[in-house]
């Protein structure tokens, strides 16, 4: 008997790379007799991460269109041929069921199979739905939000299941508050020129109260050494400095304090694992979507927000200190962004995902 297909698309980042990693696996634990596979991008960086994982991956040659100026013209002059690999794809695969995940390079395949009535998902991690979702928003038969804000871009299409993460943020024990305060700086997989320059421009600021802070620092690779060389010079010895930091779930429990941008995934996670956090916004994110994100975690009580253009050195070296001496305060973000939970959304979403497929119809692409 042919195993029914199953194709996971979406990419671009990390945030769209591990969603659709965890709902995968979460679908293959629920329904072991799937056949499923993953399309992306070129990106080295997603070859990387697909191939750690093992899975079926096919990359597609697909560039994004919007926010990227002149390049957007070089997206529009390959995207045809981004149609005719995923309809190709269809033909070879046979799915039984496409998710898309977000990012530019899920929205030829999921419009695709729509027409073809391959019953369809799209998972939306923002509050502020992005290009490629809205575009599909009509076609698909399901859209999953991470935040009930977005429902109304989705036509009553939408189910608010939350944003799946890796369940090792979810088993973290809560952290003991000790004498001193871990603070963990991370701007995503690439890292951020800006938190590592505003960090780094903040480090004398606390020379006084050197003993009483560690900071661990994820700089990605283009800012190592300049911001390792900056903690050496400060005489900051108990500082951890790394391009990338593998084991993230560990670093999170470690951590008292996390200073970081609100993408949607981070922000999954910060839920997950119930962390405190100090939130940067990245400006030029598309459609502000990530000062709509932070907006959703501050109107709840459960992180403290500063746009780039208050994030200076001294306003966030200002807060990082005030924590220090107010962990009380670090307390109350915690329990106020645990509200926020919700239950096993990565079981909820693969449910729905089989219920789709139970009841797709015969004139389905197959």
């Amino acid at each position: 008997m042919r195993r029914p297909p199953v194709i996971i698309s979406g990419g671009g980042t990390g945030g769209h790379l591990y969603p659709a990693l965890v709902v995968g696996r979460k679908l293959l634990e629920l329904a072991p007799e799937i056949a499923l596979t993953y399309v992306g991008t070129r990106r080295e960086v997603e070859g990387r991460i697909m191939a750690d994982h093992g899975v079926r991956f096919i990359p597609m040659r697909i560039e994004g269109l919007k926010g990227r100026g002149l390049k957007s013209l070089r997206g529009l002059v390959v995207l045809p041929l981004a149609f005719v690999h995923s309809l190709w794809i269809l033909a070879r695969t046979r799915p039984a069921l496409v998710v898309g995940v977000g990012g530019y390079s899920s929205g030829p395949i999921v419009l695709l199979a729509s027409w073809f009535r391959v019953p369809t998902v799209i998972l939306e991690q923002n509050a502020r739905p992005g290009f490629t979702n809205r575009l599909l928003a009509r076609s698909v038969r399901k859209a999953v939000v991470a935040f009930p804000s977005a429902l109304p871009a989705f036509r009553g299409k939408g189910v608010a299941l939350g944003n799946p993460v890796r369940e090792a943020f979810y088993g973290l024990p809560a952290k003991k508050r000790g004498p001193s305060l871990d603070v963990l700086v991370f701007g995503g997989s690439q890292g951020s020129h800006f938190l590592n320059t505003r960090i780094v421009e903040a480090l004398p600021r606390f020379s006084a109260a050197k003993d009483r802070l560690r900071l661990t620092h994820q700089t990605g690779v283009d800012d190592l050494a300049e911001v390792a060389a900056a903690y050496r010079a400060g005489g900051f010895d108990r500082a951890e400095v790394a391009a990338y930091l593998p084991d993230m779930p560990a670093y999170f429990g470690r951590a008292d304090l996390v200073v970081c941008r609100a993408g949607a995934t981070t922000l999954a996670e910060l839920i997950a694992a119930r962390k405190a956090a100090l939130l940067v916004p990245f400006a030029g994110a598309a459609d502000d979507h990530q000062t709509a994100n932070a907006s959703e975690l501050a109107a709840a009580g459960g992180a403290v927000v500063l746009a780039e253009a208050e994030a200076s050195a001294e306003a966030l070296a200002a807060r990082i200190l005030r924590f220090l001496d107010h962990p009380e305060e670090l307390d109350d973000l915690e329990r106020n962004v645990a509200a926020l939970q919700v239950e096993d959304p990565a079981g909820r979403i693969a449910a729905l995902c089989l219920s789709l497929m139970t009841h797709a119809p015969k004139e389905s692409f197959a």
